[in-house]
């Protein structure tokens, strides 16, 4: 099988590098990939979002499957484009992609069917906007509707940090188109887990559940990112609690998108808070979430090509995963001054003496002629699995050590709650 994986991120690194150890693979793609995956697939130079250059590749080489990691393509419609041009896509359609592309379509869809969230209300005028923040209780939550790289979304624990939320996206224009409306939230007291399954738009099979690290500095503390890494599985889910989140949240939402016309074929992720009333969604997905999938990935038993075929021949009812009872944990490695600027171009060294088992997932890297050298926000991805998260911490950052470059930063305290003190 002919696969072409779409993206170049640390997420598309893990699932290109999960797709290479299948015996049913032929040939892998990447684009435009980076300087990991350049080692186990062909990179092809083509952006994620060009949607007909992408279709283009994939009729020239042939391609038997594309696999759709990031969400701009996913809402831009590349999975419309490749069902028209009859190639297998594994990514939800433009119209399903809408419960990552708009925050007001997913609070409605939320609200409408009962999936628990925090109480919340959409607004596209700012005096409607302050009107209702002035009734609220503090911190309050505030997002811009659209996709904004992770940057849209503002907890404010001041009137003045709210105001300043609401002039960045609806006047000043912050966050572009996707800023022009804002949703207000209640502000959700928790511990947050992170929720994936793997969906042909009747069916679900939930993956094991991971906990990723959103801010950029140890203990919780300076801006959001991406995500700083994370760990499988989280010590406050149990199993009553992951049923739970499957049944009460995850199934009921595919649902809802089947009966709203909208049927969800491919990983649907829920941002879930576990409160003292039970687990409530504070955002959905419509792909693998990053660095999570460099975590689930890892645990994964099962060819991911055979999860993939059961998705999109509806076959999910006849599949069982298969996961290893090993936790994993991940650390990201970022540019200096991330997530502000940052420069690129910095040699990396050190990959060479990390230990065999080690899983590093690239994601701001390129190849300089043949020197690796930075070229994003979030570098890599340093993971390691072993029997028990302990183990695995310390074995993730035994080799965090052994990388280098300029300005390297990375949290300190990744699991370290789960593990507790030595």
């Amino acid at each position: 099988m002919r696969v072409l994986v779409i993206g170049n991120g640390g997420r598309e690194h893990a699932l290109a590098w999960k797709l290479r150890q299948s015996p049913r693979l032929t040939e892998l793609l990447v684009a435009p990939g980076n300087g990991g995956t350049a080692a186990i697939a062909e990179n092809i130079p083509v952006l994620a979002n060009d949607i007909p250059a992408l279709l283009k590749v994939a009729q020239d080489r042939h391609v038997d499957l594309v696999v759709v990691g990031p969400e701009e393509p996913l809402s831009l419609g590349v999975a419309d484009a490749f069902h028209a041009g009859g190639i297998r896509v594994f990514g939800p359609t433009q119209a399903a992609a809408q419960i990552e592309a708009s925050k007001v379509f997913a609070k409605d869809l939320m609200q409408r069917y009962g999936i628990p969230c925090a109480r919340s209300s959409s607004f596209a005028d700012i005096d409607s906007a302050r009107a209702y923040l002035g009734q609220q209780p503090l911190p309050i939550v505030i997002k811009a509707d659209g996709l904004a790289a992770g940057k849209g979304v503002v907890v404010a624990r001041t009137r003045q940090d709210a105001e300043e939320a609401l002039e960045a996206s609806m006047v000043r224009g912050a966050f572009g188109k996707a800023g022009s409306r804002v949703v207000i939230e209640d502000f959700l007291e928790g511990v947050e887990t992170s929720a994936f399954a793997f969906c042909d738009g009747d069916d679900l099979l939930m993956t094991v559940p991971a906990c990723d690290y959103k801010t950029i500095f140890d203990n919780d503390q300076g801006p959001n990112t991406g995500g700083m890494g994370g760990y499988s599985p989280p010590e406050f889910v149990s199993a009553n609690m992951f049923e739970e989140i499957r049944d009460a949240i995850m199934a009921p939402t595919l649902l809802a998108m089947k009966q709203e016309g909208r049927p969800f074929t491919g990983v649907l992720y829920g941002g879930i808070m576990v409160t003292r009333d039970g687990p409530k969604v504070f955002e959905f997905n419509c792909r693998l979430g990053d660095p999570e999938a460099q975590l689930i990935l890892l645990r994964l038993k099962t060819d991911l090509l055979d999860v993939i075929d059961a998705c999109l021949d509806g076959d999910l009812k006849t599949l069982t995963l298969d996961w290893t009872q090993e936790a994993s944990v991940g650390v990201v490695l970022a540019s200096p001054g991330y997530p502000g600027d940052y420069p690129r171009g910095l040699p990396i060294t050190g990959l060479d003496s990390v230990e065999k088992d080690i899983a590093v997932f690239h994601a701001g890297t390129r190849l300089d002629g043949d020197h690796l050298v930075t070229n994003g926000g979030r570098v890599m991805t340093v993971t390691a699995l072993a029997p028990t998260l302990r183990e695995a911490r310390d074995k993730a950052y035994r080799n965090v050590q052994r990388i280098h470059f300029e300005g390297v930063q990375y949290r300190t305290d990744i699991a370290l709650r789960a593990v507790g003190p030595k």
